[in-house]
């Protein structure tokens, strides 16, 4: 089955739920309201013509100057049996960041899911153990937030972690064979 087949499946059947659909380069996104998203992707991962069983990527996306949506959450599909592919895009406001979690569907989805709150700040509702795995417990921030400091001289806003391994390097500087 065609991806643009499938997208027409969803539109048919999540009519008041798809924004719309885009195709690129042989890529079908369907881009969708967040409120619906387990009802969606388990209606891909059930129904036996789509059979979606490998979630193959979830990730963020951040569109800082959008208005309507600053973030996505992506969501890279394949059936294995079926051979067809599909990426859902849920939109995921920033006065509202957080999401249902999809590891009921797919059980790989738990660290992509903490990876995607980790470097963007999406909360996955339902999760059961959302925290920061790339990124220690006491980082401040979103890394891959578009808004966030490019710029390695903080000053007081630096990881306190980073300015403890600096001021260890200058102790230990003593010690370097020239």
């Amino acid at each position: 089955m065609l991806a643009q087949e499938i997208a027409d499946i969803l539109q048919k059947q999540f009519s008041s739920e798809v924004l719309r659909t885009v195709q690129f380069r042989d890529q079908v996104t369907v881009l969708v309201k967040k409120k619906r998203i387990v009802e969606i992707l388990s209606f891909l991962h059930d129904s036996p013509d789509l059979f979606f069983d490998y979630l193959i990527d979830l990730s963020g996306v951040d569109y800082l100057d959008r208005k309507e949506h600053r973030f996505e959450v992506a969501y890279n599909l394949l059936s294995v049996k079926h051979n067809h592919h599909i990426r859902i895009n849920a939109v995921v406001p920033e006065d509202d960041c957080n999401i249902d979690s999809v590891t009921g569907i797919w059980a790989g989805a738990d660290w992509h899911e903490r990876e995607c709150y980790d470097l963007f700040g999406i909360k996955f509702t339902g999760h059961h153990d959302l925290r920061r795995v790339l990124m220690p417990e006491d980082w401040e921030g979103h890394p891959l937030r578009k808004d966030y400091p490019l710029k390695s001289d903080l000053g007081e806003k630096e990881w306190k972690g980073y300015t403890d391994v600096v001021a260890a390097a200058e102790r230990n500087r003593i010690y370097e064979v020239h």
